[in-house]
Parts: structure tokens; sequence; C-alpha cells
């Protein structure tokens, strides 16, 4: 029972991470790049996505797909103003 709670965020955080920066960042910092994401965006704790799904207007959805992919942007940001470790470098995007 317990373990269909989730934060509605985390699917669409992860996607747009993968979407739009799987191949700028390794795995390890798109990993970082996610938690830092979803910390920037108050939890929204739902048992079935479908049900977020069903009653949210167009309206929201443009809303919450906006509120995403700023706080993406700028997890982004953050990731490459990190040092890589051993370095005082910020981290590389991979090319």
């Amino acid at each position: 029972m317990m373990d269909s709670i989730h934060n509605y965020y985390e699917r669409l955080v992860i996607e747009e991470v993968q979407a739009h920066y799987s191949e700028q960042l390794e795995d390890e910092l798109l990993a970082d790049m996610a938690c830092i994401a979803l910390n920037l965006i108050p939890p929204r704790y739902i048992r079935y996505d479908i049900d977020m799904s069903f009653f949210l207007t167009p309206k929201e959805r443009i809303k919450i797909e906006e509120k995403v992919r700023k706080a993406c942007r700028k997890a982004y940001k953050k990731i490459l103003e990190l040092p890589k470790k051993n370095s005082s470098e910020p981290p590389q995007p991979v090319v």
C-alpha cells in the first residue's frame, strides 16, 4: 500500500533531465541534477499518476511543465558551477 505513494514531479524531472541533458552530462551528474531540480519544486505526493493527469486542466499542465523546465535549467547551472572531484575546475559537459 505505502509503496504506491510518490512525488508526482519525480517522473517529470527525470524525463526532462534525460531528454535534454543526457548528452551533456555523465549519469552521476544527471542524478545530482535531478535531485537539485526536485528540491527546487515543492513536492506533490500522489498514489497514481493517472489520477493526477486526469484532474489537471490544460493550463495547470502547462504551468507544471514550465515549473519542471525552469527547475532543471537552474539545476543544470548549479551542476556546472560545482567543482570537479579532486579539482577546482567545474565539471565539463560530455562531448
